[in-house]
């Protein structure tokens, strides 16, 4: 019997100069490829270059950005908090797919001042809407702990443990979801 691994993409929710987002996916990528139990991705919202969903100029981006949520099985989204919520380019990017999103599972990890927490409550809230399945475990990194001068990313070591719960817990959701995305 052959087992195709699962594609988990890791989703950087921040396209602000001087982001850290980019630091906190690789080293969730390098936990993750160590794993062997799906494949991982890092899918950067800045590359898909989205406008505000609407524009009509904005079709190709759109449809590119759709299709590459589709081939995915489940995702970890890394987000910042601002302003007590996620980014608006993260939001944005939930709302341009629809359909693409449903019956998946997600694992959130979030920064900033109090650990990115009010962020990822706010996204488990949208996720629910489009009906994905978010998971318990919640690594959140703090700005003044695990950053130096809260640029360069030096997370403490328990995260490493958190991070791999989390992602228990994606790829056995995921696993389970993925059945009901063939019943269409």
């Amino acid at each position: 019997m052959t087992t195709t691994l699962l594609n988990i993409g890791i989703i950087l929710g921040s396209t602000r100069p001087g982001r850290v987002s980019p630091q906190v996916g690789n080293w969730i990528k390098e936990i993750a490829d160590k794993r062997g139990d799906a494949t991982f991705e890092i899918i950067d919202i800045a590359d898909y270059n989205l406008p505000f969903l609407g524009d009509p100029a904005g079709e190709q981006q759109f449809a590119a950005w759709a299709e590459k949520i589709s081939s995915l099985d489940g995702y970890v989204f890394v987000t910042a908090e601002y302003n007590h919520s996620i980014p608006a380019v993260l939001k944005n990017a939930l709302d341009s797919a629809r359909a693409e999103w449903y019956n998946k599972a997600a694992g959130i990890v979030s920064y900033g001042s109090a650990g990115g927490t009010r962020a990822a409550e706010h996204l488990r809230g949208i996720l629910g809407e489009l009906q994905v399945a978010d998971v318990r475990t919640h690594p959140a990194l703090n700005l003044f702990t695990d950053f130096e001068n809260y640029t360069v990313f030096k997370p403490a070591d328990l995260h490493n443990a958190h991070v791999n719960d989390m992602l228990n817990q994606v790829i056995s959701w995921s696993t389970a979801l993925k059945a009901t995305q063939s019943q269409g």
